[in-house]
């Protein structure tokens, strides 16, 4: 069988990630735009909040049916979308009607665990290469979920304070980013265990964030530059 040619950024302006190629140029990538087709990237902006239409348990996992009207336009059964973060795979696509398959360790580690009709969850579509990084790099693999430990309007603005675990708490410093359901936020203060980040009236309006409160899970995805670091000075 001939070669494939290797595809251009100039053809896959206009195209979401593909799946993951063979070919040696995408298993040791060398540039920015051949990292985001070894796997799906996020940014952590928003671009829309989808509504929970259906969530059912079985002993395998769950099913997950959202409505999102934005996000649904071009996607293709197969496409990876970010959910409150969590990267998972399309596997059913009906008019505005998106379907997903959740693992058990999905369920474990994420707060889609809590997922019900008529809640918001936060959607981005995977990155495409000719895309601005108006965030930070998301990986959509969440390390935690945390509870939400007070979350105040002061001003026109909002106060968000979430406990920060032991486990992880080298991840994160003061001005850094952290990806909080999905959503980049800089760190405004780090506490004695706990972390502040402060939300925008347009984030509010924009995510889900204006639906939760003290007590709710949120999930936490820690700077994947933070433990790259960390594993290479560990050697």
């Amino acid at each position: 069988m001939a070669n494939q040619p290797l595809p251009t950024l100039a053809n896959r302006q206009l195209s979401r990630i593909p799946a993951i190629p063979t070919h040696p140029k995408f298993l040791f990538p060398s540039t920015p735009e051949d990292v985001l087709m070894v796997a799906p990237m996020f940014t952590g902006i928003i671009e829309e909040t989808g509504e929970v239409i259906a969530f059912s348990t079985s002993g395998n996992g769950a099913r997950l049916v959202l409505k999102a009207p934005l996000v649904s336009s071009d996607l293709k059964i197969g496409d990876s979308i970010a959910v409150n973060g969590c990267c998972l795979t399309t596997t059913g696509l009906n008019n505005d009607t998106l379907s997903f398959d959740l693992l058990n360790e999905t369920l474990l580690r994420t707060n889609l665990q809590s997922a019900a009709p008529g809640s918001l969850v936060n959607l981005e579509r995977a990155l495409a290469a000719n895309a601005r990084l108006g965030g930070h790099f998301v990986q959509g693999h969440i390390d935690c979920t945390s509870p939400v430990l007070s979350f105040e309007k002061t001003g026109a603005d909002f106060r968000l304070e979430i406990p920060l675990p032991a486990a992880f708490a080298q991840y994160v410093v003061p001005k850094g980013s952290i990806a909080i359901n999905g959503i980049s936020l800089t760190v405004a203060e780090l506490k004695d265990g706990s972390m502040v980040v402060w939300i925008i009236p347009h984030t509010m309006a924009v995510t889900n964030l204006r639906a939760i409160k003290a007590g709710d899970l949120v999930n936490l995805e820690f700077d994947m530059l933070a433990k790259y670091v960390e594993r290479i000075m560990a050697k």
